[in-house]
């Protein structure tokens, strides 16, 4: 990477109701906690691979099959037409 062109990073906890993760990020903020002897700055996250829906199989897959046959069926007739 060029030096002096990219943002610092900082080492950040995200965190999701009862999930934690380390990692990095550009993000700074007041709180911060030690994990393994380093200081992490908290990110409170509302929404990840733990709670969403699609990740959690809480997601009900829309039949897209039934969409296309839907589509051809209506626009079938208009493509002879020109």
């Amino acid at each position: 990477m060029k030096q002096g062109i990219h943002p610092p990073t900082y080492p950040v906890l995200f965190v999701d109701g009862d999930h934690t993760w380390t990692g990095i990020s550009t993000l700074k903020t007041a709180e911060t906690r030690t994990v393994d002897g380093v200081e992490h700055y908290v990110v409170n996250v509302e929404i990840s691979a733990f709670s969403h829906p699609f990740y959690t199989g809480q997601k009900k897959i829309i039949d897209s099959a039934g969409r296309v046959e839907k589509f051809m069926r209506r626009y079938a007739n208009q493509t002879g037409k020109k």
